[in-house]
């Protein structure tokens, strides 16, 4: 499924919500206060993300796609900062975003002292929009909703999402046939009638039917009570169950998480709706659709704090869905199968290094770069150049070995992971798809010259440069063979 982020590029969305600044101060807690019996933090690093509908918009900009935020922030610090976060995610248009004097933009403070949270300090404020600044949310999202593919509403229960203004965005969307999914707070799922799929975690479905959902069973009640509500197919999010869609027609579809590591699930349904309604607008088949927004949530719960998901991050991660973490025997894999492998190990936490050449006739000098790539990973890719690819670098008499028979030699060197092959001259289209965290290359190079080096230096990773074997080489031994 890989293949459809690119189908996601300018896709456009509207978007209605509850904007929020998310802050984090982070720190060490080495004693206690001896005013009162409080944590005393010493403060190493803080930073301002976007939250609640801020954070839709984020994880959508992130995937590539265009967004038209509408909401409402305060005339204030926090709305300037707001808006700084949100303009260098990405593609975001705030210019429907309204303005209200005297009125708070929502800002949360988290302190953290060595990974926990120590308090949460909230400012918003609770009255509701006046009738004038619930007639412009209505305007601008309008103007949004006819600029955009999907409309997606995000309602946190702070004031945006009022009765008139759900009421009007609906009304808009069915009338120009734009499908809309709504992240619900409220426990009348009647308000949201009109509204394509509803993607409420389990406490909110509980909330607003008053039935368990626990078991797949009870779930499937509680969303049929939610459906006869809202006339809305119901996608519950599930924690460590997973996620399960329950379509007005049909059986449902239960997934299992993909989270293997939980630091944090703030944000988690954001990713989800984000990346759900990415699919609709990109036309990607609505359970494809679910099974990549599963993925993003489970990776989106193993970062701290609100955060949204990368492209790259969404794509290793689908990639991974049917490899093996296994595989280390040094067969043979197509491409597919080794970008796959390479993101099943990612997963692992296992470091991936990369080596390549012709290895016509193996020789010591061979065996030795080849142990030492292994060496400095944990799993070893070697990328062999196809018979053609010799022939068009080394002449027509070459290689002297197909490309088969040196797979299978290459192979069984000892830390030898996997082989794949390539046709290009150079491996710079196998390393953009595999992303290895290492590069080998003979110490007959320099780091400058070592193709795709750069790719693997802007991910973190680097180039390792192996001593070479003097007096060995592929060409003497076949001038050597031919007296």
């Amino acid at each position: 499924m890989e293949h459809y982020l690119d189908r996601l590029i300018h896709r456009r969305v509207a978007l209605i919500g509850d904007l929020m600044l998310d802050c984090y101060i982070s720190g060490e807690v080495r004693r206690i206060s001896p005013e009162a019996p409080v944590p005393v933090l010493q403060v190493q690093s803080q930073r301002s993300v976007a939250g609640g509908t801020a954070n839709v918009a984020s994880n959508l900009a992130a995937l590539g796609l265009q967004v038209r935020v509408v909401g409402v922030v305060g005339d204030d610090a926090a709305r300037q900062e707001l808006v700084t976060v949100m303009a260098t995610g990405g593609d975001i248009d705030c210019s429907n975003i309204i303005t209200v004097a005297g009125r708070q933009t929502i800002k949360k403070l988290r302190i953290i002292g060595a990974h926990q949270q120590i308090v949460r300090v909230d400012q918003e404020d609770a009255f509701p929009l006046a009738t004038e600044h619930e007639a412009a949310i209505i305007a601008a999202a309008r103007t949004a909703i006819d600029e955009s593919d999907v409309v997606v509403i995000s309602d946190y229960g702070k004031g945006v999402c009022s009765d008139a203004v759900l009421a009007a965005v609906l009304a808009h969307a069915i009338a120009h046939d734009k499908p809309v999914l709504v992240d619900p707070k409220r426990t009348d799922f009647s308000v949201y009638r009109g509204a394509t799929i509803i993607t409420p975690n389990r406490k909110e479905l509980s909330d607003a039917t008053r039935l368990p959902c626990e078991s797949d069973a009870e779930a499937e009640i509680a969303a049929r009570h939610a459906q006869d509500a809202s006339g809305a197919s119901i996608l519950l999010t599930r924690s460590e169950k997973g996620i399960s869609l329950f379509p007005l027609v049909g059986s449902p579809l239960h997934l299992p998480t993909v989270a293997q590591d939980v630091f944090d699930v703030s944000g988690a349904g954001d990713t989800v709706i984000a990346v759900l309604a990415a699919a609709i607008a990109a036309d990607i088949p609505l359970a494809d659709g679910i099974r990549m927004a599963n993925h993003a949530a489970g990776i989106v719960v193993s970062k701290l704090g609100t955060a949204s998901v990368t492209r790259d991050e969404l794509a290793a991660s689908l990639a991974a869905e049917h490899a093996s973490p296994s595989v280390n025997d040094g067969r043979l894999l197509d491409w597919d199968e080794a970008v796959a492998q390479r993101w099943a190990w990612a997963k692992e936490k296992l470091v991936v290094g990369f080596a390549n050449g012709c290895f016509d006739l193996l020789h010591p000098g061979h065996v030795s770069l080849l142990r030492q790539a292994a060496a400095c990973c944990d799993r070893l890719i070697v990328a062999l150049n196809s018979d053609a690819s010799v022939q068009r670098l080394k002449g027509p008499t070459r290689p002297v070995q197909d490309e088969q028979a040196r797979a299978l030699v290459a192979g069984a060197i000892r830390g030898v992971s996997a082989v794949a092959i390539f046709d290009q001259d150079t491996p710079l289209e196998l390393i953009t798809a595999l992303k290895p965290d290492v590069i080998v290359k003979g110490e007959d190079y320099t780091e400058d010259q070592v193709v795709g080096g750069n790719i693997v230096r802007a991910r973190g990773g680097r180039v390792m440069l192996a001593r070479l074997e003097a007096g060995h080489s592929t060409s003497r031994l076949v001038a050597l063979a031919r007296g």
